[in-house]
């Protein structure tokens, strides 16, 4: 069974910045596109960035200028650089691929941003 393991997640005030880290346990990760995703209480699980295997890139607007996605396939990890960090981005976030989520969920990392 694939396991998937975010972390990095936290407490930080506003405009902090954080780096979550996504590490999946399959030979398969450097040929999917990934995304990280995440979770505000109450509402649903959202893609807010995604990254191709060659590394091209898609952000959400909310996102966009602020967040920064990477991936080392050598390591089957993927990154999330988050700066300028808002209340309104407090969540859990998840890793998966993109579109289609083929992985089991992992517990996801969870972030909150207050001051």
């Amino acid at each position: 069974q694939v396991e998937v393991v975010e972390s990095g997640g936290g407490l930080v005030q506003p405009g902090g910045s954080l780096r979550l880290s996504c590490v999946v346990s399959a030979s398969t990760f450097g040929r999917y596109r990934m995304g990280w995703y995440r979770q505000a209480p109450g509402k649903r699980r959202r893609v807010v960035a995604d990254i191709t295997p060659d590394g091209r890139t898609m952000y959400t607007d909310s996102v966009e200028g602020r967040f920064s996605i990477s991936r080392d396939n050598a390591e089957n990890t993927m990154y999330l650089q988050m700066n300028s960090l808002m209340p309104e981005d407090t969540a859990v976030y998840y890793c998966n691929t993109s579109p289609a989520n083929y992985y089991v969920w992992g517990q996801g990392t969870r972030v909150t941003v207050s001051s």
